[in-house]
């Protein structure tokens, strides 16, 4: 008997469940409705910063498979049409089309849920004036570019200096802006220890970018026509004339919750090691609306990346299409840039080992990512948390320049298989004087920490 798959979210894990579903069975065993209410499916949210900063040459570069596309493949993608309830016990979705305005009820057999995450945007006196732009979809790309165009001033405020807040600010700099960056935190970064942050507020501060640390924003002010003119904090006011917020996002789980699907403490979704929903038999989840398991603490927590979205796709499609897929958890790896100065992590910060109750010893060591007398050698600074007891690898930061960030997959490799430092120490990884010292920089510190465990006894 045909079934119907229904898929809320086109982007990353919807439209890769969809698409591997239809992988396994065909149109006459499965029929696939996908609603999305944006104007684009399929595309890299990822790469926004790079397409404002001009590294990225058109909008067309970031969609890795139109509308068009996977109609193609019989599944059918409804645009602009945004689901706005979920009937549980009714197996059957609501959906309103943002064109037409006309709303229809659309039942299911199985049910994807992929709403995304949305951008954290406090409510501030003038947060919604022009030349305010939050850049979590290609939509928010393109009138990010729009107001840049059409904006003659050339000062930008960012807000927030996590992943997005940092990205933009290049981006804007790239652009000729004169970029200023505010943040909560004690250094820029939360993602890193304070003492990994401060190397970055160095090394932004030394690219032109001015960078205020524990700066909590009050207020945006406007001017002429409404539009943006400043940035006002307890302190002082930043003049501005496009502000960009990079604070963050947060689970897009209103219609989960309406349904009574279960959320966890970061207000995700939780799910199943198959991505299905915890209770709900017919019901799957993925991409930057779930939590997943810390495969290091153990626990819960909330990881949005477009490669656990695609990964969650995977699995959801192979299981929804009489296959079986697994998805274990994560380690909490992330790499990212500010022009030339590579930023990576992966597994726990101090804060987090503290939180579960790990007692842990730390190591620093500065290294280069080549042989120091070969032509080109940069330096980078690579520090390591271990288990006390154990020996446990538990997290590694890297920050410097060229070679340094991807660095950390060893890391992450390590952290995955549950390896001890003194065993990565034997790791027999590749060498020669273009592309490392004799003792890799991730190396020397797993050595560093190995003595530090002993130490500590």
């Amino acid at each position: 008997m045909r079934q119907r798959l229904v898929v809320i979210g086109g982007d990353a894990a919807g439209m890769s469940a969809a698409s591997q579903a239809r992988r396994l069975k065909g149109p006459e065993e499965l029929e696939i409705v996908a609603f999305e209410r944006g104007h684009f499916s399929s595309y890299s949210a990822c790469g926004i910063p790079y397409w404002v900063g001009g590294d990225v040459a058109t909008r067309a570069e970031l969609i890795a498979r139109s509308p068009e596309e996977h109609r193609a493949r019989a599944i059918d993608l409804r645009m602009r049409t945004e689901v706005t309830a979920i009937d549980v016990p009714g197996r059957r979705v609501l959906a309103r089309d943002l064109e037409a305005g006309t709303e229809t009820w659309t039942g299911f057999d199985k049910l994807v849920v992929a709403t995304g995450a949305r951008p954290k945007r406090p409510a501030l006196p003038g947060i919604d004036a022009p030349g305010v732009h939050g850049v979590q979809t290609l939509d928010d790309g393109q009138a990010l570019l729009d107001s840049l165009e059409a904006t003659p001033g050339r000062r930008a405020v960012v807000v927030g200096a996590g992943y997005i807040g940092v990205e933009m600010a290049e981006a804007l700099l790239n652009r000729g802006y004169e970029v200023t960056v505010l943040h909560r935190g004690e250094q820029p970064m939360a993602t890193l220890d304070p003492d990994m942050g401060r190397l970055v507020h160095r090394a932004m501060d030394g690219l032109g970018i001015t960078t205020v640390a524990s700066a909590e924003v009050t207020k945006i002010l406007t001017g002429e026509g409404g539009r943006v003119r400043a940035v006002a904090t307890d302190e002082a006011e930043y003049p501005a004339d496009v502000v960009v917020l990079g604070m963050g996002v947060v689970p897009e789980t209103s219609l989960a919750r309406a349904a009574g699907l279960p959320l966890g403490a970061h207000g995700g979704l939780l799910t199943d090691l198959a991505m299905r929903v915890r209770g709900h038999e017919n019901i799957w989840a993925g991409g930057d609306c779930v939590e997943v398991l810390d495969l290091v603490s153990g626990r819960e927590r909330y990881v949005p990346l477009g490669t656990h979205a695609n990964k969650h796709g995977q699995v959801i499609g192979s299981n929804v299409g009489g296959d079986y897929a697994t998805f274990p958890g994560v380690v909490g790896t992330a790499v990212s840039k500010v022009c030339d100065l590579e930023l990576a992590r992966t597994g726990l910060r101090e804060k987090d080992a503290r939180e579960v109750g790990l007692r842990y010893v730390t190591v620093t060591v500065e290294s280069t990512s080549r042989a120091g007398y070969y032509p080109g050698a940069a330096a980078m600074t690579v520090k390591m948390l271990a288990e006390r007891r154990t020996g446990r690898l538990l997290g590694v930061q890297i920050v410097g320049r060229e070679g340094a960030a991807k660095r950390v997959d060893i890391a992450a490799v390590a952290l995955t298989a549950g390896m001890t430092v003194e065993r990565m120490t034997a790791l027999d990884l590749g060498y020669a004087p273009p592309f490392s010292p004799v003792w890799d920089p991730v190396l020397i510190a797993a050595r560093k920490a190995t003595a530090a465990v002993r130490a500590a006894g």
